[in-house]
């Protein structure tokens, strides 16, 4: 099955409302996604804590629906 980026990035905005983020088809499929996000929600949380929440936000969709998320996650600083 596939996921169509749009889909990925509402899944992470609506679990992130603040996020920025930025998404790359690796493999032209729909199904192998890179994603660069930028959140507050990310501040004071280690790299494994930040992925955790993207990763929780798909569920069950993570490896069924959606085969592979690669992720870089930045904090972003509150003004």
């Amino acid at each position: 099955m596939a996921m169509p980026a749009e889909e990925v990035i509402k899944i992470i905005k609506t679990a992130l409302p603040d996020a920025e983020v930025k998404l790359k088809d690796l493999a032209g499929d729909q199904d192998h996604y890179h994603a660069t996000v930028v959140s507050q929600h990310f501040i004071g949380k280690n790299r494994i804590q930040q992925h955790q929440l993207v990763y929780k936000a798909f569920g069950d969709k993570m490896g069924t629906t959606l085969h592979a998320l690669s992720l870089t996650t930045i904090a972003r600083e509150e003004n």
